[in-house]
């Protein structure tokens, strides 16, 4: 088979890899893709919102399946650009992306099929908004309705912080026109853990936990980002968890989709808070997380290209999904400075230290290929993974990685997976 991969981030490269195993890809092309991704993919110099090119490339070279990583595609109906055309593709189209696309819609869909999550009300105007929160009790979380990479969500302590927050959303548009619709919602305390899962439209097969660290700075301080390391799988998310959300959450949110008349072909990406009450859905994406992709497909037995054509002729039944009893965390190598401002264009050096190592990983996030070599090009530049035979030892792995590779201005968080000693 021939395949294309959408996308130039950690996650695509992780994608990239778990395609490259499959005695199925005879070729990979990745769009527009990274320094790493190009071990495993020719890199095409088109956008992921180059819906028409993306489209003529895959007629021209007789792709056989494309897969989308990244949200802003979806979102925007590049599945639908390809289906059109008789294309095979692997993602969900705009009609249900929008999961994702828009908290608001995300949230009246709970409430409207009763899958359990925070209170909340949806507001298009900052006075009424305001209005609401004189008589909210604190801390509350805003958020903007669509996709702001990940930092869209603020929470506050105070009525001052959220009527600035109001301000920076939907006043300021600090993320565009993602704030012209803004969530707010009672804040919840708990674990947080993410669960990835496969689906067809009406079948969801869930692959092994993991549980991100969203914060920039260590101790969960500083600002959000995309994520700064994940580990997997979550102790917290015990056999009783899991039973629950497949009954109360997972399947629900399909068949909502299916009832919806916006059948969902995908990766459902389901963020939960573990409440006191039961867990909770605190976010849908609708593709694998970054960097939760990087920590859950090395673990993954199956091919990967088997269970993603199973999902797209909706025979995801027939399929069982496969891990690794271990467990991999990633630490993510950020420029300092990330997610704010940061400099970018420096030598990365020790690459090659990961070649041939059985359990290491090095996936690049905002990595260019230049004459000079491999240089830094983005906020989150590599996601070191490692695996072990539990937690700790993953983590003691991925640790001693960092230090095999080197850049200027190379930020990272140290207390990834402090958790794992508390569980």
């Amino acid at each position: 088979m021939k395949v294309l991969i959408v996308g130039s981030g950690g996650r695509e490269h992780a994608i990239a890899w778990a395609v490259a195993k499959s005695s199925k890809a005879e070729k990979i092309y990745c769009a527009p893709g990274n320094a790493g991704i190009a071990e495993y993919a020719e890199c095409v110099d088109i956008g992921a919102m180059e819906f028409d090119r993306l489209v003529a490339f895959a007629k021209e070279n007789a792709i056989d399946l494309t897969i989308i990583g990244m949200d802003d595609p979806l979102v925007g109906g590049v599945v639908d650009a390809f289906e059109a055309e008789g294309l095979r593709v692997f993602g969900p189209r705009k009609n249900a992306a929008i999961i994702e696309g828009s908290k608001a819609f995300s949230k009246d869909l709970m409430k409207k099929y009763h899958i359990p999550t925070a209170a909340y009300e949806n507001f298009t105007s900052g006075e009424e908004a305001l209005a609401y929160l004189e008589n909210a009790k604190f801390p509350i979380v805003l958020k903007a309705d669509g996709l702001a990479l990940g930092k869209g969500v603020l929470i506050c302590n105070t009525l001052e912080e959220a009527r600035d927050g109001v301000k920076t959303i939907m006043e300021d548009k600090k993320f565009g026109d993602a704030g012209n619709t803004m969530v707010i919602e009672e804040f919840m305390t708990g674990r947080e853990v993410s669960v990835l899962a496969f689906c067809d439209g009406k079948t969801v097969k869930c692959m092994t936990s993991a549980q991100d660290h969203k914060r920039a700075g260590d101790g969960d301080t500083g600002l959000n980002t995309g994520g700064m390391g994940t580990f997997s799988p979550s102790p917290f998310y015990t056999k009783e968890v899991e039973e629950f959300c497949e009954q109360y959450i997972y399947q629900p949110t399909i068949d909502a989709m299916a009832a919806e008349g916006r059948p969902f072909t995908g990766i459902l990406f389901t963020g939960l808070m573990l409440t006191e009450d039961g867990p909770k859905v605190l976010e849908y994406n609708a593709r694998f997380g970054d960097p939760e992709a990087q920590v859950v497909l090395p673990r993954m037995k199956n091919d990967i290209l088997d269970v993603m054509e199973a999902c797209i002729d909706g025979r995801l039944n027939e399929i069982t999904l496969e891990f690794e009893d271990n467990a991999a965390v990633c630490v993510v190598l950020a420029s300092k400075g990330y997610p704010v401002s940061y400099e970018k264009g420096f030598l990365i050096e020790g690459l090659e230290n990961f070649k041939n190592k059985e359990g290491y990983y090095c996936f690049h996030a905002g990595s260019k290929q230049t004459e000079k070599g491999i240089v830094t090009n983005g906020g989150r530049v590599l996601g070191i993974t490692a695996k072990g035979s539990d937690l700790k030892e993953a983590r003691k792995n991925a640790y001693a990685a960092t230090k095999w590779v080197n850049f200027a201005n190379k930020y990272m968080r140290n207390d990834i997976g402090k958790a794992i000693d508390e569980a």
